[in-house]
Protein backbone atom coordinates (compact mmCIF):
# COMPACT_ATOMS: atom_id res chain seq x y z
CA UNK A 1 0.00 0.00 0.00
CA UNK A 2 1.07 3.49 -0.87
CA UNK A 3 2.91 5.79 1.93
CA UNK A 4 0.09 8.46 0.57
CA UNK A 5 -2.25 6.34 1.25
CA UNK A 6 -1.11 5.22 4.88
CA UNK A 7 -0.84 8.95 5.74
CA UNK A 8 -4.57 10.21 4.57
CA UNK A 9 -5.50 7.23 6.21
CA UNK A 10 -4.23 8.54 9.47
CA UNK A 11 -4.82 11.88 8.59
CA UNK A 12 -8.52 10.74 8.34
CA UNK A 13 -9.07 9.06 11.60
CA UNK A 14 -6.72 11.56 13.72
CA UNK A 15 -8.65 14.25 12.63
CA UNK A 16 -12.09 12.95 13.54
CA UNK A 17 -10.56 11.57 16.65
CA UNK A 18 -9.10 15.00 17.45
CA UNK A 19 -12.42 16.77 16.42
CA UNK A 20 -14.47 14.45 18.06
CA UNK A 21 -12.43 14.79 21.92
CA UNK A 22 -12.32 18.38 21.18
CA UNK A 23 -16.40 18.91 19.99
CA UNK A 24 -17.46 16.85 23.10
CA UNK A 25 -15.66 18.71 25.76
CA UNK A 26 -18.41 21.24 26.46
CA UNK A 27 -21.20 17.90 26.61
CA UNK A 28 -18.56 16.58 29.37
CA UNK A 29 -18.60 19.92 31.41
CA UNK A 30 -22.35 20.09 30.90
CA UNK A 31 -23.04 16.84 32.34
CA UNK A 32 -20.18 16.59 35.09
CA UNK A 33 -18.91 20.29 35.63
CA UNK A 34 -15.88 21.83 35.35
CA UNK A 35 -14.10 20.18 38.34
CA UNK A 36 -14.86 16.38 37.01
CA UNK A 37 -13.56 17.36 33.97
CA UNK A 38 -10.44 18.82 35.88
CA UNK A 39 -9.83 14.80 36.65
CA UNK A 40 -9.68 13.96 33.20
CA UNK A 41 -7.09 16.49 32.43
CA UNK A 42 -5.58 14.72 35.34
CA UNK A 43 -5.44 11.59 34.02
CA UNK A 44 -4.26 12.69 30.68
CA UNK A 45 -1.14 13.62 32.57
CA UNK A 46 -0.75 11.00 34.30
CA UNK A 47 -0.95 8.46 31.01
CA UNK A 48 1.70 11.27 29.70
CA UNK A 49 4.15 10.45 32.58
CA UNK A 50 3.37 6.87 32.88
CA UNK A 51 5.43 6.73 29.49
CA UNK A 52 8.46 7.82 31.73
CA UNK A 53 8.58 3.66 31.77
CA UNK A 54 8.68 2.53 28.51
CA UNK A 55 12.36 2.61 28.11
CA UNK A 56 11.89 3.22 24.42
CA UNK A 57 10.63 -0.27 23.75
CA UNK A 58 7.21 0.01 21.58
CA UNK A 59 9.02 2.44 19.26
CA UNK A 60 11.30 -0.47 19.20
CA UNK A 61 9.19 -3.11 17.90
CA UNK A 62 7.72 -0.81 15.12
CA UNK A 63 11.10 -0.31 13.97
CA UNK A 64 11.59 -3.90 14.29
CA UNK A 65 8.87 -4.93 12.30
CA UNK A 66 10.09 -2.24 9.72
CA UNK A 67 12.74 -3.91 9.61
CA UNK A 68 11.65 -7.19 8.96
CA UNK A 69 9.40 -6.23 6.31
CA UNK A 70 12.66 -4.63 4.26
CA UNK A 71 14.32 -8.22 5.12
CA UNK A 72 17.25 -6.61 7.88
CA UNK A 73 16.34 -9.27 10.67
CA UNK A 74 14.17 -12.95 10.25
CA UNK A 75 10.96 -14.03 11.68
CA UNK A 76 12.56 -15.92 14.75
CA UNK A 77 14.59 -12.93 15.75
CA UNK A 78 10.87 -10.76 15.49
CA UNK A 79 8.56 -13.20 17.43
CA UNK A 80 10.85 -13.67 20.34
CA UNK A 81 11.47 -9.65 20.81
CA UNK A 82 7.77 -9.69 20.35
CA UNK A 83 7.68 -11.86 23.80
CA UNK A 84 10.27 -10.69 25.11
CA UNK A 85 8.75 -7.10 25.12
CA UNK A 86 5.53 -8.61 26.06
CA UNK A 87 6.57 -9.77 29.57
CA UNK A 88 8.02 -6.50 30.45
CA UNK A 89 5.12 -4.60 28.84
CA UNK A 90 2.28 -6.45 31.21
CA UNK A 91 4.86 -6.58 34.21
CA UNK A 92 5.07 -3.09 34.25
CA UNK A 93 1.53 -2.10 33.79
CA UNK A 94 0.85 -4.05 36.45
CA UNK A 95 3.34 -2.82 38.67
CA UNK A 96 2.62 0.90 37.77
CA UNK A 97 -1.42 0.78 37.93
CA UNK A 98 -0.87 -1.12 41.96
CA UNK A 99 1.15 2.18 42.89
CA UNK A 100 -1.44 4.50 41.53
CA UNK A 101 -3.82 2.66 43.66
CA UNK A 102 -2.09 2.79 46.74
CA UNK A 103 -1.46 6.43 45.99
CA UNK A 104 -4.92 7.69 44.84
CA UNK A 105 -5.97 8.31 48.71
CA UNK A 106 -3.23 10.48 48.75
CA UNK A 107 -4.00 12.16 45.62
CA UNK A 108 -7.25 13.01 46.19
CA UNK A 109 -6.66 14.45 49.66
CA UNK A 110 -3.06 16.18 49.56
CA UNK A 111 -2.43 16.59 46.07
CA UNK A 112 -5.46 17.86 44.03
CA UNK A 113 -7.23 20.78 45.48
CA UNK A 114 -10.71 19.77 44.87
CA UNK A 115 -13.19 22.11 46.44
CA UNK A 116 -16.77 20.19 45.59
CA UNK A 117 -16.56 16.60 44.55
CA UNK A 118 -16.38 13.74 47.52
CA UNK A 119 -12.91 12.89 48.22
CA UNK A 120 -14.47 9.41 47.58
CA UNK A 121 -15.28 10.21 44.07
CA UNK A 122 -11.99 11.68 43.40
CA UNK A 123 -10.13 8.69 45.12
CA UNK A 124 -12.45 6.10 42.77
CA UNK A 125 -11.48 7.69 39.44
CA UNK A 126 -8.08 7.60 40.64
CA UNK A 127 -8.19 4.10 40.84
CA UNK A 128 -10.16 3.40 37.59
CA UNK A 129 -7.30 5.70 36.11
CA UNK A 130 -4.83 2.98 37.29
CA UNK A 131 -6.62 0.16 35.19
CA UNK A 132 -7.05 2.67 31.84
CA UNK A 133 -3.46 3.51 32.05
CA UNK A 134 -2.09 -0.18 32.62
CA UNK A 135 -4.25 -1.36 29.36
CA UNK A 136 -3.57 1.96 27.22
CA UNK A 137 0.03 1.08 27.80
CA UNK A 138 -0.22 -2.59 26.75
CA UNK A 139 -2.15 -1.60 23.64
CA UNK A 140 0.84 0.95 22.86
CA UNK A 141 2.96 -2.30 22.60
CA UNK A 142 0.85 -4.00 20.14
CA UNK A 143 0.13 -1.00 17.97
CA UNK A 144 3.82 -0.75 17.61
CA UNK A 145 4.04 -3.58 16.22
CA UNK A 146 0.51 -3.38 13.35
CA UNK A 147 2.20 0.12 12.92
CA UNK A 148 5.48 -1.47 11.65
CA UNK A 149 3.62 -3.66 9.50
CA UNK A 150 2.13 -0.25 7.75
CA UNK A 151 -1.14 -1.10 8.87
CA UNK A 152 -1.91 2.47 9.13
CA UNK A 153 -5.64 1.67 7.32
CA UNK A 154 -6.03 -0.51 9.91
CA UNK A 155 -5.50 0.80 12.56
CA UNK A 156 -7.23 4.34 11.41
CA UNK A 157 -10.42 2.22 11.10
CA UNK A 158 -10.36 1.17 14.65
CA UNK A 159 -9.14 4.48 16.27
CA UNK A 160 -12.09 5.72 14.36
CA UNK A 161 -13.97 3.38 16.22
CA UNK A 162 -12.62 3.37 19.84
CA UNK A 163 -12.88 7.36 19.44
CA UNK A 164 -16.70 6.72 19.25
CA UNK A 165 -16.92 4.84 21.37
CA UNK A 166 -14.95 6.06 24.08
CA UNK A 167 -16.15 9.97 23.61
CA UNK A 168 -19.89 10.18 22.39
CA UNK A 169 -21.46 6.46 23.79
CA UNK A 170 -19.88 7.61 27.34
CA UNK A 171 -22.97 9.84 26.53
CA UNK A 172 -25.52 7.12 26.94
CA UNK A 173 -23.64 6.08 30.51
CA UNK A 174 -24.25 10.07 31.56
CA UNK A 175 -28.28 9.63 30.64
CA UNK A 176 -28.57 6.11 31.69
CA UNK A 177 -26.55 5.71 35.07
CA UNK A 178 -25.01 8.69 36.37
CA UNK A 179 -22.89 11.33 35.64
CA UNK A 180 -20.15 11.48 38.27
CA UNK A 181 -16.36 10.77 37.73
CA UNK A 182 -16.15 7.19 38.80
CA UNK A 183 -19.05 6.42 35.83
CA UNK A 184 -17.48 7.93 33.74
CA UNK A 185 -13.85 6.36 34.16
CA UNK A 186 -15.66 2.88 34.96
CA UNK A 187 -16.74 3.20 31.16
CA UNK A 188 -13.33 4.16 30.06
CA UNK A 189 -12.37 1.42 32.10
CA UNK A 190 -14.30 -0.97 30.46
CA UNK A 191 -13.30 0.33 26.56
CA UNK A 192 -9.92 -0.06 27.06
CA UNK A 193 -10.22 -3.91 27.46
CA UNK A 194 -12.21 -4.02 24.19
CA UNK A 195 -9.29 -1.89 22.65
CA UNK A 196 -6.75 -3.76 24.16
CA UNK A 197 -8.04 -7.50 23.26
CA UNK A 198 -8.38 -6.51 19.62
CA UNK A 199 -5.35 -5.01 19.08
CA UNK A 200 -3.45 -8.19 20.71
CA UNK A 201 -5.39 -10.92 17.94
CA UNK A 202 -4.62 -8.16 15.20
CA UNK A 203 -0.60 -8.17 15.75
CA UNK A 204 -0.13 -12.05 16.36
CA UNK A 205 -2.28 -12.52 12.82
CA UNK A 206 -0.07 -10.19 11.03
CA UNK A 207 3.24 -11.79 12.87
CA UNK A 208 5.54 -14.47 10.65
CA UNK A 209 4.84 -17.87 11.39
CA UNK A 210 7.84 -19.35 13.04
CA UNK A 211 9.94 -22.37 11.12
CA UNK A 212 9.08 -26.12 12.22
CA UNK A 213 10.53 -26.64 15.76
CA UNK A 214 10.87 -23.27 16.77
CA UNK A 215 9.39 -21.78 20.01
CA UNK A 216 9.46 -18.48 21.16
CA UNK A 217 10.08 -19.09 24.93
CA UNK A 218 10.92 -15.61 27.11
CA UNK A 219 14.47 -14.60 26.81
CA UNK A 220 16.20 -11.19 27.21
CA UNK A 221 18.86 -12.01 24.51
CA UNK A 222 16.21 -10.26 21.57
CA UNK A 223 16.80 -7.01 23.32
CA UNK A 224 20.44 -7.21 23.76
CA UNK A 225 20.57 -6.41 20.08
CA UNK A 226 18.25 -3.29 19.83
CA UNK A 227 19.18 -2.46 23.64
CA UNK A 228 21.48 0.70 22.46
CA UNK A 229 18.84 1.92 20.46
CA UNK A 230 16.04 1.08 22.85
CA UNK A 231 17.75 3.44 25.49
CA UNK A 232 18.85 6.20 23.25
CA UNK A 233 14.64 6.15 22.90
CA UNK A 234 13.68 5.56 26.29
CA UNK A 235 16.20 8.94 27.29
CA UNK A 236 14.70 11.31 24.62
CA UNK A 237 10.99 10.10 25.30
CA UNK A 238 11.17 11.00 28.86
CA UNK A 239 13.20 14.22 28.46
CA UNK A 240 9.90 14.83 26.07
CA UNK A 241 7.58 13.62 28.64
CA UNK A 242 9.37 15.98 31.79
CA UNK A 243 9.20 19.10 29.18
CA UNK A 244 6.05 18.69 28.10
CA UNK A 245 4.41 17.37 31.21
CA UNK A 246 6.11 19.24 34.03
CA UNK A 247 3.98 22.59 33.82
CA UNK A 248 1.05 20.03 33.98
CA UNK A 249 1.92 18.15 36.80
CA UNK A 250 3.15 21.43 38.75
CA UNK A 251 -0.26 23.68 38.14
CA UNK A 252 -2.19 20.71 38.87
CA UNK A 253 -1.16 20.88 42.21
CA UNK A 254 -1.56 24.59 42.66
CA UNK A 255 -4.38 25.34 40.81
CA UNK A 256 -7.98 24.53 42.11
CA UNK A 257 -9.18 21.64 39.92
CA UNK A 258 -11.95 23.71 38.41
CA UNK A 259 -9.35 26.22 36.93
CA UNK A 260 -7.17 23.48 35.98
CA UNK A 261 -9.86 22.19 33.61
CA UNK A 262 -9.81 25.53 32.06
CA UNK A 263 -6.14 25.31 31.31
CA UNK A 264 -6.25 21.35 30.29
CA UNK A 265 -9.35 22.59 28.10
CA UNK A 266 -6.86 25.42 25.96
CA UNK A 267 -3.85 22.70 26.15
CA UNK A 268 -6.42 19.89 24.55
CA UNK A 269 -7.49 22.37 22.11
CA UNK A 270 -3.41 23.57 21.16
CA UNK A 271 -2.78 19.92 21.17
CA UNK A 272 -4.72 19.56 17.95
CA UNK A 273 -1.31 20.77 16.09
CA UNK A 274 0.92 18.14 17.10
CA UNK A 275 -2.44 15.39 16.41
CA UNK A 276 -2.22 16.89 13.40
CA UNK A 277 1.59 16.23 12.36
CA UNK A 278 1.24 12.79 14.57
CA UNK A 279 -0.38 10.86 11.59
CA UNK A 280 2.51 11.39 8.71
CA UNK A 281 5.30 11.00 11.73
CA UNK A 282 3.49 7.40 12.61
CA UNK A 283 3.51 6.74 8.49
CA UNK A 284 6.58 8.73 7.64
CA UNK A 285 9.61 6.62 10.53
CA UNK A 286 8.58 3.13 9.76
CA UNK A 287 9.03 3.78 5.54
CA UNK A 288 12.26 5.88 6.04
CA UNK A 289 13.53 2.87 8.12
CA UNK A 290 12.62 0.73 5.64
CA UNK A 291 14.38 3.27 2.52
CA UNK A 292 17.64 2.87 5.24
CA UNK A 293 17.21 -0.99 5.59
CA UNK A 294 17.52 -1.28 1.73
CA UNK A 295 20.31 1.18 1.44
CA UNK A 296 17.75 3.89 -0.50
CA UNK A 297 19.32 7.11 1.11
CA UNK A 298 18.52 9.34 -1.75
CA UNK A 299 14.56 8.37 -1.74
CA UNK A 300 14.66 8.57 2.06
CA UNK A 301 15.87 12.37 2.10
CA UNK A 302 13.37 12.95 -0.64
CA UNK A 303 10.42 11.61 1.30
CA UNK A 304 11.67 13.70 4.51
CA UNK A 305 11.76 16.92 2.83
CA UNK A 306 8.15 16.26 0.97
CA UNK A 307 6.69 14.70 4.40
CA UNK A 308 8.53 18.15 5.78
CA UNK A 309 6.47 20.77 3.69
CA UNK A 310 3.27 18.81 4.41
CA UNK A 311 3.05 18.84 7.86
CA UNK A 312 4.41 22.87 7.52
CA UNK A 313 0.95 23.59 5.40
CA UNK A 314 -1.02 21.35 7.62
CA UNK A 315 0.13 22.23 11.55
CA UNK A 316 1.15 25.65 11.04
CA UNK A 317 -1.67 26.72 9.67
CA UNK A 318 -3.65 25.74 12.44
CA UNK A 319 -1.24 26.62 14.80
CA UNK A 320 -2.11 30.37 13.75
CA UNK A 321 -5.86 30.14 13.34
CA UNK A 322 -5.58 29.26 16.80
CA UNK A 323 -3.34 31.84 17.86
CA UNK A 324 -4.86 34.78 16.10
CA UNK A 325 -8.11 33.43 16.77
CA UNK A 326 -8.71 32.17 19.97
CA UNK A 327 -11.33 33.76 21.47
CA UNK A 328 -13.67 33.50 19.48
CA UNK A 329 -13.28 30.09 18.43
CA UNK A 330 -13.40 29.02 22.30
CA UNK A 331 -16.57 31.44 22.68
CA UNK A 332 -18.24 29.71 19.78
CA UNK A 333 -17.21 26.25 20.78
CA UNK A 334 -18.42 26.29 24.68
CA UNK A 335 -21.12 29.23 24.41
CA UNK A 336 -19.55 30.40 27.30
CA UNK A 337 -17.42 33.48 27.22
CA UNK A 338 -16.15 33.11 30.82
CA UNK A 339 -14.12 29.37 29.45
CA UNK A 340 -13.17 31.57 26.55
CA UNK A 341 -11.57 34.40 28.19
CA UNK A 342 -10.11 32.10 31.23
CA UNK A 343 -8.98 29.84 27.94
CA UNK A 344 -7.68 31.84 25.29
CA UNK A 345 -4.24 33.40 26.50
CA UNK A 346 -2.88 29.71 27.00
CA UNK A 347 -4.40 28.35 23.81
CA UNK A 348 -2.29 31.40 21.80
CA UNK A 349 0.81 30.28 23.57
CA UNK A 350 0.93 26.57 23.19
CA UNK A 351 -0.89 26.30 19.21
CA UNK A 352 2.27 28.32 18.32
CA UNK A 353 4.74 26.73 20.36
CA UNK A 354 2.92 23.48 19.20
CA UNK A 355 3.41 24.30 15.50
CA UNK A 356 7.07 24.90 15.72
CA UNK A 357 7.26 21.47 17.61
CA UNK A 358 5.39 19.90 14.42
CA UNK A 359 8.30 20.93 12.56
CA UNK A 360 11.33 20.66 14.65
CA UNK A 361 10.30 17.27 15.44
CA UNK A 362 11.39 15.96 11.89
CA UNK A 363 15.56 15.69 12.44
CA UNK A 364 14.20 13.14 15.15
CA UNK A 365 12.68 10.91 12.69
CA UNK A 366 15.64 11.15 10.48
CA UNK A 367 17.48 9.64 13.50
CA UNK A 368 15.21 7.10 14.53
CA UNK A 369 14.69 5.50 10.95
CA UNK A 370 18.56 5.33 11.11
CA UNK A 371 18.54 3.92 14.50
CA UNK A 372 21.29 6.38 15.79
CA UNK A 373 19.83 8.64 18.38
CA UNK A 374 23.40 10.08 19.65
CA UNK A 375 22.47 13.69 18.87
CA UNK A 376 19.08 13.38 20.05
CA UNK A 377 20.21 13.00 23.56
CA UNK A 378 23.04 15.35 23.62
CA UNK A 379 20.55 18.10 22.65
CA UNK A 380 17.73 16.93 24.77
CA UNK A 381 20.28 16.60 28.12
CA UNK A 382 20.97 20.29 27.08
CA UNK A 383 17.31 21.50 26.94
CA UNK A 384 16.53 19.58 30.30
CA UNK A 385 18.70 21.50 32.48
CA UNK A 386 17.98 24.83 30.53
CA UNK A 387 14.21 24.53 30.14
CA UNK A 388 13.28 22.64 33.52
CA UNK A 389 14.13 24.87 35.79
CA UNK A 390 12.50 27.69 33.44
CA UNK A 391 9.17 26.10 32.73
CA UNK A 392 8.96 25.21 36.55
CA UNK A 393 9.65 28.64 37.87
CA UNK A 394 7.68 30.25 34.80
CA UNK A 395 4.69 28.41 36.29
CA UNK A 396 5.35 28.79 39.41
CA UNK A 397 5.06 32.73 39.62
CA UNK A 398 2.72 33.40 36.64
CA UNK A 399 0.60 30.08 36.49
CA UNK A 400 -0.92 28.68 33.43
CA UNK A 401 0.43 32.05 31.30
CA UNK A 402 3.94 31.87 32.60
CA UNK A 403 3.97 27.73 31.25
CA UNK A 404 2.54 29.19 27.80
CA UNK A 405 5.67 31.36 27.38
CA UNK A 406 8.16 28.70 28.46
CA UNK A 407 6.58 26.24 26.26
CA UNK A 408 7.06 28.82 22.75
CA UNK A 409 10.57 29.97 23.76
CA UNK A 410 11.74 25.99 24.15
CA UNK A 411 10.53 25.48 20.89
CA UNK A 412 11.67 28.33 19.47
CA UNK A 413 14.49 28.06 20.45
CA UNK A 414 15.38 24.16 19.85
CA UNK A 415 13.70 24.88 15.97
CA UNK A 416 16.07 27.69 15.38
CA UNK A 417 19.46 26.46 17.46
CA UNK A 418 19.46 22.36 17.60
CA UNK A 419 17.92 21.17 14.02
CA UNK A 420 20.26 22.83 11.83
CA UNK A 421 23.27 21.03 13.91
CA UNK A 422 20.94 17.65 13.83
CA UNK A 423 20.47 17.87 9.84
CA UNK A 424 24.47 19.57 9.36
CA UNK A 425 25.67 15.88 10.64
CA UNK A 426 23.08 13.37 9.54
CA UNK A 427 22.82 14.88 6.03
CA UNK A 428 25.23 17.51 5.31
CA UNK A 429 23.87 20.36 2.76
CA UNK A 430 20.27 19.90 3.78
CA UNK A 431 19.48 21.86 5.97
CA UNK A 432 19.53 25.36 4.24
CA UNK A 433 17.42 23.85 1.32
CA UNK A 434 15.03 22.68 4.21
CA UNK A 435 14.75 25.81 6.14
CA UNK A 436 14.70 28.11 3.09
CA UNK A 437 13.00 26.09 0.72
CA UNK A 438 10.58 23.20 2.04
CA UNK A 439 9.40 25.56 5.77
CA UNK A 440 10.19 28.70 5.29
CA UNK A 441 7.86 29.74 2.76
CA UNK A 442 5.04 27.76 3.96
CA UNK A 443 5.59 29.49 7.12
CA UNK A 444 5.64 33.51 5.71
CA UNK A 445 2.80 32.19 3.43
CA UNK A 446 0.14 31.00 6.40
CA UNK A 447 1.34 33.98 8.45
CA UNK A 448 1.27 36.90 6.20
CA UNK A 449 -2.93 35.72 5.56
CA UNK A 450 -3.63 34.94 9.09
CA UNK A 451 -2.65 38.50 9.80
CA UNK A 452 -4.92 39.91 7.36
CA UNK A 453 -7.39 38.26 8.17
CA UNK A 454 -7.00 39.09 11.52
CA UNK A 455 -6.66 42.86 11.03
CA UNK A 456 -10.00 43.22 8.45
CA UNK A 457 -11.83 40.16 9.47
CA UNK A 458 -15.19 41.54 11.07
CA UNK A 459 -17.39 38.19 12.70
CA UNK A 460 -20.65 37.49 13.18
CA UNK A 461 -23.12 37.27 15.93
CA UNK A 462 -23.96 34.11 15.57
CA UNK A 463 -21.62 31.00 16.83
CA UNK A 464 -22.64 28.77 14.40
CA UNK A 465 -21.70 31.47 11.61
CA UNK A 466 -18.49 32.01 13.39
CA UNK A 467 -17.26 28.84 13.58
CA UNK A 468 -18.44 28.82 9.64
CA UNK A 469 -16.62 32.23 8.78
CA UNK A 470 -13.05 30.82 10.93
CA UNK A 471 -13.29 27.14 9.12
CA UNK A 472 -13.36 29.13 5.29
CA UNK A 473 -10.15 31.35 6.86
CA UNK A 474 -8.76 28.71 8.21
CA UNK A 475 -9.06 26.93 4.62
CA UNK A 476 -7.86 30.09 2.45
CA UNK A 477 -4.44 30.15 4.80
CA UNK A 478 -3.37 26.68 4.30
CA UNK A 479 -3.90 26.93 0.95
CA UNK A 480 -1.84 30.04 0.49
CA UNK A 481 0.81 27.74 2.55
CA UNK A 482 -0.11 24.72 -0.10
CA UNK A 483 0.70 27.87 -2.86
CA UNK A 484 3.97 28.13 -0.98
CA UNK A 485 5.08 24.41 -0.88
CA UNK A 486 6.97 23.13 -4.20
CA UNK A 487 6.08 19.70 -3.75
CA UNK A 488 2.10 20.95 -3.03
CA UNK A 489 1.99 23.41 -5.88
CA UNK A 490 3.58 20.29 -8.11
CA UNK A 491 1.14 17.79 -7.11
CA UNK A 492 -1.58 19.93 -7.60
CA UNK A 493 -0.50 21.09 -11.33
CA UNK A 494 -0.18 17.00 -11.87
CA UNK A 495 -3.44 16.03 -10.56
CA UNK A 496 -5.14 19.16 -13.16
CA UNK A 497 -3.00 18.12 -15.93
CA UNK A 498 -4.71 14.18 -15.43
CA UNK A 499 -8.02 15.58 -15.37
CA UNK A 500 -7.73 18.18 -18.32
Amino acid sequence: MSFKRHVLASYVSQIYTTLIGIVIVPVYIKYMGAEAYGLIGFYAMLQAWFQLLDMGLAPTISRETARFNGGAIDEVTLRRLLRALECIFYGVALLGAVALILASDVIARNWLKVEHLPLSQVRGSVELMAGIIGLRWIAGLYRGAIGGFEQQVWLGKLNVVMATARFVAVIAIFELIGTAPVHFFSYQFFIGIVETIVLVTKAYRLMPELPKKEKVLFSLVPLMGVMKFSLSVAFTSSVWVLVTQTDKLVLSKILPLSVYAYFTLAVLVAGGVNIMSGPISGALMPRLSRLYAEGNAKGAVDLYRGASQFVAVISFSLALMLACFAEPLLNAWTGSSVTSTQAAPILRLYALGNGFLALGAFPYYLQFAKGDLRLHLIGNVVFLFLLIPAIVGATLLYGAIGAGWAWLFANVVYFFVWVPIVHSRLAPGLHLNWLLHDIAPVIVATTLTALVALKFLILPSSRLAVVGVLFFIGLIVSLSGGAASERMRGFAVKKILMRS
